[in-house]
């Protein structure tokens, strides 16, 4: 793989990381906000509630994000038109594992940036892998060892 002038092969890779993220922020607010709409706030409030604050935590991450690729001189990676959702979201139970299916390809992604990020940002990817991993077991995740890397995982 070339790299553009004045840049780095690390430095590719981090801008890599920092897009491949925000792609994944974009993708996680489209879908939690569709499993917001399948759930009532009256009948099951928890669940409600934690997709109210899981929305607003990605829209927060992929404006930082943004800003982070804006940083770096490249255009922010764009949302996709839509994106494919679960085919069964009319249980609570089939909306929690959805949320929780989320927050996994989020930790790998924020997982891939700790990987590719330079020390200065590093603890920022470090900070939001151990968020998602938190906001993994809300969703009825397990704990993992490493969270967003495969190889390590219990499950």
């Amino acid at each position: 793989m070339s790299t553009p002038a004045g840049t780095t092969p690390a430095a590719t890779g981090h801008l890599d990381g920092l897009q491949s993220a925000l792609a994944t922020q974009h993708a996680a607010l489209y879908v939690v906000g569709a499993l917001g709409a399948q759930t009532s706030a009256s009948a099951t409030p928890d669940l409600f509630e934690l997709l109210v604050a899981t929305y607003a935590e990605h829209r927060t991450r992929r404006d930082e994000l943004s800003a982070l690729v804006r940083a770096e001189g490249a255009e922010p990676v764009a949302a996709e038109t839509a994106y494919a959702l679960p085919p069964d979201l009319t249980t609570p139970t089939a909306v929690t594992a959805a949320g929780l299916d989320v927050q996994r390809s989020c930790s790998a992604a924020w997982a891939y940036l700790v990987g590719t990020s330079p020390r200065a940002e590093r603890d920022y990817a470090l900070q939001a892998l151990k968020m998602t991993a938190v906001r993994e077991l809300a969703f009825r995740g397990t704990p993992e060892m490493f969270p967003g890397t495969d190889e390590y995982a219990d499950r």
